[in-house]
């Protein structure tokens, strides 16, 4: 006899994006497969330098823990670290800083749950409002609060690309569904897409109209890679959008353009002063945010605009490149598998509906490349693991012949996918026959 589990417990799985490292972790042979592994947005970049230098010199006498003592941090995280997210939006030409409140959380993830929180709250009569296929773990957190979720679906064509988000269905919805909040990430994740400025002034003014709150997630802020400017709600004037002020929550993080995955730094930021006061009561119940973390990131601050910008740029040069050679290679290696083309963030989705039969499931491909699929380079047995979108999508149905691909790995094993993968491919499909 042991104990029961709790009705969550029962039904929980795990992520979308962790699943194929969990199951290849089971495989008999995994100490004789190189794993490239694109399933995770795990960035293996190095951090800003000026990061890298403190991290450098945690244990010297100058370090704040040379003495090897690591206190708490107040809980809305300390002065220089809530600074640095602020430099950094400065530098890209937002509105004054002034208005703006900042709460340190451990990881991005940290503040989207803190949002949810306050914008809906736990066992919520009012949802929030999202754009499908959607980052995984806002679905996986409104479960865990009992908050509704109402989403507006985008499809992908053929050549890859998405369709406009329609704001007329936006508007309907929130009315019929008494939305409280509209959730956006301009540098899409999961799906690379890119939301431009013009888009999110028309749904600040939606939100506006509605009076509910604009949620933001800017993770993949400066990772965009067409011709247009960095967008962002922290962008949006009041004469652009009258009464914008006050609505506005931004979920940030040092993951990804920073390189700093690991470090579990991110934050919450807004214009509404109440919101802030009431979400940093809730984040004292976790005391505070990665002391260590805190420091390294802090580090930004002092950096200037003009060096903030060339490390932006140094960033969507490298991943213009490494995305638009992978689309290419991929497209030419599997004729018929649809690739979004990147626009945004680090993630391409390839859809293999006109590839296969009916009964597909990409999660069963998957599963076969985690658990005993191998292809032979030069004598050296490599898969792919990649994240299933079924786990983006509330009807698991939806996303059941598309993968997200991460570009997280070197170009060199990047640049092994299209042949590895089709081979996969092909050994999936002749075992399934």
């Amino acid at each position: 006899m042991t104990p029961k589990l709790s009705d969550h417990y029962e039904k929980r799985k795990p992520s979308a994006i962790r699943q194929s490292q969990i199951t290849f972790s089971k495989r008999r042979d995994k100490d004789q497969v190189q794993v490239i592994n694109l399933a995770i947005g795990n960035v293996s970049l190095p951090m800003h330098p000026a990061m890298q230098s403190r991290l450098k010199a945690l244990g010297d006498s100058r370090s704040p823990f040379g003495n090897g003592i690591v206190k708490y941090t107040p809980s809305a995280g300390t002065d220089e670290c809530q600074d640095a997210f602020l430099n950094i939006i400065r530098s890209e030409g937002s509105s004054p800083t002034e208005q703006i409140s900042c709460v340190i959380t451990d990881g991005g993830s940290q503040a989207m749950e803190l949002m949810m929180l306050g914008v809906c709250g736990p066992n919520s009569s009012k949802p929030v409002l999202l754009l499908e296929p959607v980052y995984t773990n806002y679905i996986e957190f409104a479960k865990r609060l009992s908050i509704p979720i109402v989403t507006i679906n985008r499809t992908i064509n053929d050549s890859g690309r998405f369709n406009e988000l329609d704001l007329q269905s936006i508007s309907e919805i929130i009315d019929l569904e008494q939305v409280n909040g509209l959730v956006v990430i301009p540098g899409d994740n999961p799906t690379g897409q890119f939301f431009r400025q013009e888009i999110l002034i028309k749904l600040g003014r939606i939100c506006v109209e509605k009076d509910i709150w604009f949620i933001s997630d800017e993770a993949y802020r400066q990772l965009y890679y067409g011709s247009d400017e960095v967008s962002s709600i922290w962008k949006i004037s009041e004469k652009q959008v009258p009464g914008i002020a006050g609505h506005r929550i931004s979920i940030e993080s040092a993951s990804k353009i920073w390189n700093a995955c690991g470090l579990r730094i991110g934050a919450l930021l807004t214009d509404n002063r109440e919101f802030h006061r009431r979400a940093l009561s809730e984040y004292t119940a976790n005391l505070c945010a990665n002391t260590i973390g805190q420091y390294i990131f802090g580090a930004l601050a002092n950096i200037t605009t003009e060096k903030l910008n060339d490390w932006y740029q140094q960033q969507r040069n490298y991943y213009t490149k490494i995305m638009v050679q992978l689309r290419e290679g991929l497209l030419d290696a599997l004729p018929g598998l649809i690739v979004t083309h990147p626009e945004a963030a680090i993630y391409l989705v390839a859809d293999f509906k006109n590839l296969v039969s009916v009964d597909f499931n990409i999660s069963d491909f998957i599963h076969f490349c985690a658990f005993e699929g191998s292809v032979n380079v030069e004598g050296k047995s490599y898969t792919v693991l990649l994240a299933s979108m079924d786990g983006f999508y509330l009807n698991n149905d939806t996303g059941k012949t598309q993968a997200r691909i991460a570009i997280v790995e070197s170009p060199d094993q990047i640049n092994m996918v299209p042949a590895v993968l089709t081979e996969l491919f092909n050994m999936y499909c002749q075992r399934s026959d």
